[in-house]
């Protein structure tokens, strides 16, 4: 059986949302979804196209959304349609939008940065190693069963979030000189979110296309799009 797929992309252009997201689109169409892609979030307000659609894979960082275009994808999502991402493309994306940011359960706080003293003005200033820990929730769940714990380098997600997400991995912001935090800060890394019948995954891993490539990133990003697709029972 077909399933359809809608790939929403935009907003900022430092998280490449073109060359992001193609990276995803022979994997699903491998599994056999039959896929839809939209430059803007236009497509939220179609209550009809969304109520076809099995998955929405969003990759629109910051950015803004109107009232409607949020309703409707509550409304989807609600009704049953999968909702996923990674990266500033889910949970930096629509700022203003409390509703918003209510759906998805998490919300970039910042990404702390090297010693003063190493900055040199760009992105990297933001690229640190960090671990990447399962929980024990994650070692049995379907998107991240058998994953290891994984390093990289790359930006470290600080999350504010609530209490309604299953955390499948985490990270820790260690304490440093140069910081004002006094212990350190422990943020998601993945979750998923049940929201009416609807299944939600945050991967928060890929600013670059080198993340993305990870095998344990794609991983990840893979089966939580195969795990938030609608089910039969939300059918």
């Amino acid at each position: 059986m077909t399933r359809a797929a809608l790939v929403v992309r935009g907003g900022w252009e430092g998280h490449q949302p073109v060359r992001a997201t193609e990276l995803f689109i022979p994997f699903l169409e491998g599994n056999g979804y039959a896929v839809r892609v939209e430059e803007t979030t236009e497509v939220y307000a179609d209550a009809e196209a969304l109520a076809a659609t099995d998955l929405i894979v969003q990759c629109v960082t910051m950015s803004q959304i109107t009232g409607d275009q949020v309703a409707g994808l509550r409304t989807a999502v609600e009704a049953g349609t999968g909702f996923t991402g990674w990266h500033g493309g889910i949970c930096d994306s629509f700022r203003a939008s409390s509703d918003y940011l209510q759906l998805v359960g998490g919300q970039f706080a910042t990404h702390p940065g090297k010693e003063p003293c190493e900055r040199v003005g760009d992105e990297r200033d933001n690229f640190l190693p960090y671990t990447v820990n399962v929980t024990d929730l994650g070692r049995t769940h379907p998107v991240t069963a058998g994953v290891d714990d994984f390093d990289l380098r790359t930006e470290q997600y600080w999350v504010l979030h609530d209490d309604l997400i299953d955390v499948l991995a985490t990270t820790t912001h260690p304490t440093q000189p140069w910081h004002p935090w006094h212990r350190p800060i422990t943020s998601p890394a993945v979750w998923t979110r049940r929201w009416g019948a609807g299944r939600i995954v945050v991967t928060t891993p890929g600013h670059s296309l080198d993340v993305l490539e990870n095998p344990t990133v794609r991983t990840i990003i893979e089966r939580g799009m195969l795990w938030a697709t609608r089910t039969a029972s939300a059918s």
